[in-house]
């Protein structure tokens, strides 16, 4: 099959529409930020919020292209329906990150967190189609530069500032170790498109004619897979390249921490499934490709899950569960390289993404809406939050359970999915260990529940209110959470769409 690039610019227009929006939406709240009274401060987060989700909508209504004509922008970008998927669901998830931010100390008020914030997103969705090393390693740092500044944004609170420091130094370095990844790539396949290096990929001679492998050719490719897998590895919290999850979660404002923990985390996974399947599926690698993919996974679902049960910190604690859930998400990678039949293993991922992003940002609005009432983060102090606030102790009761796998919540239905590509792609074992990690998962989420309705505290009869934004976000996300759990056909079935245009 031939590399065709749509040169037609209405399309390529078309194609970056959303990031254009964006781009405007970040200029208006700067803007916003020049000439608002402060008394009126909280417009700039109302506009970035509603902004994103207008533009979320605009998304879901700009035309496909044809197939074979989705690569446009010279090949840089391609304009398909997975692109669509992740696009949408990392606007949702900066929107509802932008509705929780609102109110938080620090942050809440001032224009140029929600300008990064929109940056960062504009780097997310360039991510999410694509389809050029290029394009890869700009989108990438083009995300990652902006979260470096927004986890340490809170320049006079050490642990903020420690936060970014971290997450910077980290991410600098596997940033470097991905780029000579991507030079090797380039170096024997002469083209920094994926597609076309895919192409070439399945063209080289891996195995000699008498038989042999031919070392010159293996061992540079295998090199090169090992160091994107770093890359990729950093930008999702996979084991071993997990280290600075739980320190940067801790440190950075929670909203920003929110917003790390789902909209970059989709992102991610939409480039590193197009990437791996379209550069490694076919190629003689792919069976190496599937068993270090797995192998990840087992090591990042396990060590995940043991490294949460002895946390005290609720922030630490989800830092460790979003380890895991990247290593559920992996099972679907692995299942999606090892066949042909891709679009089991790639809904999968999407539909499990999607569920995550509204998951996890509700429980991320109960803990923020605690930590600003109480000051405190430690999961002991959650005692008595049924009787201060029924309605986030249910909200953060159905977002753990989903968390868990627990029907009729969203994640039951999405580690269903997971598991079931598994075993359609014969890894019947990466299922078994998934499904007993998540066994081992139920126990920290419960710990946390009956602590909110059984254990007693002296502050039980301090009410904690709540403002519009974090009803209006904890109400979206928790009906999110509860439909996908229950009605999960209409996402899946467009996840299932997105997977077979890949």
């Amino acid at each position: 099959m031939n590399i065709v690039v749509n040169q037609n610019s209405t399309v390529g227009f078309l194609a970056i529409l959303p990031e254009i929006l964006l781009a405007i939406l970040a200029v208006a709240v700067v803007m916003l930020d020049v000439f608002t009274p402060a008394s009126r401060r909280r417009l700039i987060g109302w506009v970035a919020s509603i902004g994103m989700f207008a533009i979320a909508l605009v998304t879901l209504f700009i035309p496909l292209p044809e197939p074979g004509s989705q690569l446009v922008l010279g090949g840089m970008l391609r304009h398909d329906v997975l692109a669509q998927f992740f696009v949408v669901v990392t606007l949702v998830g900066a929107a509802l990150a932008c509705l929780i931010s609102m109110d938080s100390p620090g942050i809440g008020k001032l224009g140029e967190f929600y300008a990064i914030l929109i940056v960062a997103t504009i780097g997310a969705c360039l991510i999410s189609a694509a389809a050029d090393l290029v394009m890869v390693f700009i989108a990438l740092e083009t995300l990652t530069i902006s979260l470096y500044i927004l986890a340490g944004f809170l320049r006079d609170n050490s642990r903020s500032a420690e936060a970014g420091m971290k997450y910077f130094l980290f991410g600098s370095f596997t940033s470097a170790i991905m780029l000579y990844g991507f030079s090797l790539l380039y170096g024997f396949t002469q083209n920094t498109n994926i597609y076309a290096i895919g192409q070439v990929l399945r063209t080289l001679p891996f195995v000699a004619a008498d038989g042999t492998i031919n070392v010159n050719i293996t061992l540079p490719i295998l090199l090169a897979m090992l160091m994107i897998t770093v890359g990729f590895g950093f930008k999702i919290s996979a084991v071993p390249f997990h280290f600075w999850t739980p320190d940067v979660y801790e440190g950075a404002p929670t909203p920003v921490t929110a917003y790390i923990s789902v909209a970059s985390k989709a992102a991610s996974f939409a480039l590193l499934t197009r990437f791996f399947i379209i550069v490694f599926q076919g190629s003689e690698p792919t069976r190496v490709m599937v068993q270090l993919v797995a192998v990840l996974a087992v090591a990042t679902m396990t060590v995940g899950n043991l490294l949460a049960l002895p946390q005290r910190n609720i922030k630490r604690l989800i830092a460790y569960s979003s380890i895991a859930q990247a290593g559920y998400a992996l099972v679907g990678v692995a299942a999606a390289i090892s066949t042909s039949e891709t679009g089991a293993g790639v809904a999968a991922v999407g539909f499990y993404m999607a569920m995550y992003v509204v998951t996890n940002l509700a429980a991320f609005g109960v803990i923020i809406l605690f930590a600003n009432a109480t000051g405190s983060e430690t999961i002991a102090d959650f005692a008595g939050l049924s009787r201060r606030n029924i309605g986030l102790a249910l909200v953060l009761t159905i977002a753990l359970l989903s968390l868990a796998g627990i029907p009729p919540a969203a994640g039951f239905v999405g580690k269903f999915f997971l598991f079931k590509a598994a075993v359609d792609a014969n890894l019947t074992w990466l299922a078994i260990i998934g499904f007993l990690n998540s066994i081992i998962a139920l126990y920290y989420y419960l710990v946390v529940i009956k602590v909110m309705f059984v254990d007693r505290s002296e502050d039980e009869k301090k009410a904690i209110p709540i403002s519009f934004p974090y009803a209006l976000a904890l109400g979206i996300t928790t009906i999110c959470v509860i439909l996908l759990g229950t009605l999960p056909q209409t996402v899946f079935e467009w996840a299932t769409r997105a997977a077979q245009g890949l």
